[in-house]
């Protein structure tokens, strides 16, 4: 296969998608959209949250990238391969409405998060870190352990449940006000376990007015939701592009606003004097042609629209939620504020809170059902099942999710 600059960022590998995407999006035809998805046929799959789909275009890319950084290995990276992955970043941070200076790639999230939660360095003895039942796991670890690296007192909070947007303020607003030493909080956009989405600009709003810094974690928002990254107003971002962006997997960035780059210590594999972004995620080598693969995924979804893509997985939650809503056996986990959720919804049977009772309904809905989701746990409220749709997904996969609940719930 040829091999172009073309081809890596993009033009080839789009020849006439973009038009075509928006075509589709705009007329509704989401169909089309899920036929770029090559999607396996033995089961309905809701479980798209671990990582996202590539779309067939990207994947094509992809597979052409593999082929460069295989073939010409060394000979293309100590030369030309720097200036790519420069223009690759400056790509990211234009798609996200930051610039340059702000973005570092990573292998993921959580990679990221490690390095704003463990280098923050504006912590002393006495000062306390909050974080949440619906933070993800390695973070709430990251968060802990800082009371034995830093000396720090650490609060961690359960948010109510039934969740709202206001009670959610609330509980972060009376919990900054009865722990006055806290200087950071950890914040999470779109929770992994209930789809719900923090109103983090407000919740960082009112930290800030107390000289609290939050590291947000941005894995499940960014490409599920219609944002911008400075309307998260939070100076410390986490993020994946392998999840709702479709890039391939092992790639995710981390953004840092520019004036406070210095609050976050160099990763000790660099120099400790080092200054910029870059220095802040040390990740050695990672998997360059996924890398180099992020402008295709961009394109793809530059073409479908933010506020069109994030209104389709919203219509695909509502279409299995609306069905099971007034059905007292089944419990929602999210409110039907639109301000709430994206594609990401969980439930339970009501009183059904362990996690051996929700594996066992998962189970169920593919022995029986062919209908694959994943149990979570870690709520203060118990455990749950969570329901992923994607652009891949059809209506007619969340129609038989709502009926084989109904269908499950009748012969409990």
């Amino acid at each position: 296969m040829e091999f172009d600059r073309r081809t890596l960022f993009g033009a080839a590998a789009l020849p006439l998608l973009p038009a075509t995407l928006g075509k589709a999006s705009l007329s509704g035809n989401w169909d089309e959209i899920a036929g770029q998805y090559d999607v396996t046929r033995e089961i309905i799959q809701l479980e798209h949250g671990n990582w996202g789909m590539m779309s067939r275009p990207v994947q094509q890319a992809y597979l052409a990238n593999v082929e460069r950084v295989n073939r010409d290995t060394s000979y293309y990276a100590r030369r030309t391969m720097n200036d790519d992955l420069q223009e690759v970043t400056e790509k990211v941070a234009d798609f996200f409405g930051v610039a340059f200076e702000e973005i570092t790639l990573t292998r993921n999230a959580t990679e990221a998060l490690k390095a704003l939660i463990l280098q923050y360095n504006r912590l002393k003895p006495g000062d306390a870190v909050l974080y949440s039942d619906l933070d993800y796991d390695s973070a709430q670890a990251c968060m802990d352990s800082l009371g034995e690296r830093r000396g720090v007192r650490v609060v961690k909070i359960a948010l109510p449940e039934p969740a709202t947007h206001d009670n959610l303020v609330a509980a972060y607003a009376e919990a900054f006000a009865a722990n006055p030493d806290v200087r950071m909080a950890l914040l999470t956009h779109v929770s992994h376990r209930t789809g719900f989405v923090l109103p983090v600009a407000e919740i960082a709003e009112l930290a800030r007015a107390r000289e609290i810094d939050c590291i947000v974690d941005a894995a499940h928002s960014v490409g599920q939701l219609d944002f911008a990254l400075p309307d998260l107003k939070a100076d410390f971002i986490a993020m994946n592009l392998h999840k709702w962006i479709g890039a391939p997997l092992g790639v995710g960035a981390l953004y840092i606003r520019k004036e406070r780059i210095a609050a976050i210590d160099p990763d000790p594999a660099e120099p400790p004097d080092s200054t910029g972004i870059y220095s802040r995620a040390h990740t050695g080598t990672p998997d360059y042609a996924a890398q180099l693969t992020v402008p295709t995924a961009l394109a793809f979804q530059s073409a479908i629209g933010s506020t069109r893509r994030e209104g389709r997985l919203k219509s695909l939650r509502d279409r299995w939620v609306t069905a099971l809503r007034e059905l007292p056996q089944v419990q929602i986990l999210t409110p039907d504020d639109p301000r709430c959720y994206g594609a990401i919804t969980s439930f339970r049977l009501r009183g059904l809170v362990t996690r051996e009772q929700n594996v066992a309904l998962a189970a169920k809905l593919l022995e029986r059902h062919r209908i694959f989701t994943v149990h979570r746990t870690g709520l203060a409220s118990g455990a749950c099942i969570r329901v992923t749709p994607a652009l891949a997904t059809r209506e007619r996969e969340v129609d038989r999710l709502a009926e084989a609940i109904r269908e499950i719930v009748s012969t409990t």
